[in-house]
């Protein structure tokens, strides 16, 4: 058994490898201090893509008006930003204004990096123009109609929405956790998944005084987590090094990253000092609840594994759980942490939103790749094998078993979501600075 779980895994990483996906080097922190701030604030993350140069731009952002795509940011003189001075950038990163005058989309979490200080802002913009290699690739314009893609409102909600103040540290709080507040609100701008958005596509919160901040929010077909300490939902059951293990490799005992979870853990946090993850962790786990009210801690319920030991598949959903899901996940929903994730207690199978579940169900998780090792494991899609309506019976099934509760979904939802996403690529979208 483990000489065939080690050929799986030396086979996965030859064929990962054969496509040049994989790094060749383990996920150090970089010695280049603006490649370091780079990496902090994971720009490769919006601004690469796939089979095209690095930093050249090109991503598909869905809004509500309209696609935009992400820009080029080598220094190219044409397409990129190689005309721009320290000032130009600057403006750009704090203020959302180009070199030119036009404003940019609030999808560029300038909001949150206007709380950079001064040295990680030029050590970022000295990377930028000295060790990215220049890429002619022409920016993609905007697929938001006219007149709604006029950019002269922007300037209004700047105004209203956004400021340009530096991070300050927090009085009555040691340098660990004002640390960790510079990386979650400012440079890794957690928020910008993390917290919900109002009807002018604003952040309803940017920091620690705000209520709905990092309370968890829907995120392109995704529920982008609540990161809280609400009991149930969000972090409140994991310790400190939970945290620090998840933020280094995308696993822990409650759940394993999917969605764009995992290019933010293939690209950036793997790759930050012991000494900022722990600051981030610290600063997290000091957040009060703020989703959930009165709830009680999750409890498991021994119900569900003892109808199914009994293969008693009478429950809505259980067939396709005892055919599909229990090998992995096992006949008590504990699965086998870190992981092959437990669906017993999930902060994401007791959310109130679904969409996460159905998704991963339809179209399966990317690889997370750590220290150049792809995982072996990786959840599989079952958007052909399985109907819209087996779908929405299993997952109601996972959702309602176990000592979980939360409510019933349908397989119109289920559809609504197999109709605007496809499945997860095969293809690692991993950066190669050396």
């Amino acid at each position: 058994m483990r000489i065939a779980k080690n050929l799986s895994i030396g086979l996965t990483v030859l064929a990962i490898s054969a496509l040049g996906l994989v790094p060749a080097f383990a996920a150090d922190p970089p010695a280049d201090r603006g490649e370091y701030v780079a990496r902090l604030g994971n720009c490769v993350a919006c601004h690469s893509v796939p089979g095209a140069p690095p930093f050249s731009g090109g991503l598909k952002m869905a809004t509500p008006l309209g696609a935009i795509y992400a820009t080029n940011i080598t220094p190219d003189l044409k397409t990129g930003i190689g005309t721009y001075t320290f000032e130009d950038f600057d403006r750009a990163m704090r203020l959302g204004v180009a070199k030119d005058g036009h404003y940019l989309y609030p999808a560029m979490p300038y909001p949150s990096y206007a709380k950079m200080n001064e040295d990680d802002m030029q050590a970022l913009y000295g990377f930028l123009m000295k060790a990215v290699p220049a890429a002619e690739v022409a920016n993609k314009p905007s697929e938001i109609p006219s007149p709604w893609n006029a950019r002269w409102p922007l300037a209004i909600w700047n105004y209203v929405f956004a400021n340009d103040e530096r991070y300050e540290p927090e009085a009555g709080r040691d340098a660990a956790w004002n640390r960790g507040a510079y990386l979650v609100e400012g440079l890794g701008h957690c928020g910008a998944c993390h917290t919900p958005r109002g009807f002018m596509f604003n952040e309803k919160g940017y920091d620690t005084d705000d209520g709905p901040f990092l309370i968890g929010a829907p995120l392109d077909n995704w529920s982008a987590s609540n990161l809280r300490q609400d009991v149930n939902t969000g972090l409140g059951r994991w310790t400190q090094d939970d945290l620090t293990t998840f933020l280094k490799t995308g696993h822990s005992r409650y759940g394993t990253a999917v969605g764009t979870m995992t290019e933010v853990i293939n690209n950036s946090t793997q790759y930050m000092t012991d000494a900022d993850i722990t600051a981030m962790a610290t600063y997290l786990k000091s957040l009060p609840g703020g989703r959930e009210k009165d709830a009680n801690p999750y409890t498991a319920d021994p119900a569900t594994a003892k109808m199914l030991q009994a293969r008693d598949y009478s429950a809505t959903g259980a067939l396709t759980y005892a055919q599909q899901c229990m090998n992995c996940h096992l006949v008590d929903g504990a699965g086998h942490a870190p992981y092959l994730p437990p669906l017993a207690g999930n902060p994401a199978t007791v959310a109130p939103s679904p969409v996460s579940l159905i998704n991963i169900v339809l179209n399966g998780s990317a690889r997370i790749v750590v220290d150049g090792m792809p995982d072996a494991y990786r959840m599989p899609q079952y958007r052909v094998l399985l109907s819209d309506q087996e779908i929405a019976d299993v997952v109601t099934f996972i959702r309602s078993g176990w000592g979980n509760t939360s409510a019933k979904i349908t397989a119109a939802e289920v559809a609504e979501i197999r109709g605007v996403t496809d499945p997860a690529s095969d293809q690692v979208h991993i950066l190669r600075m050396k």
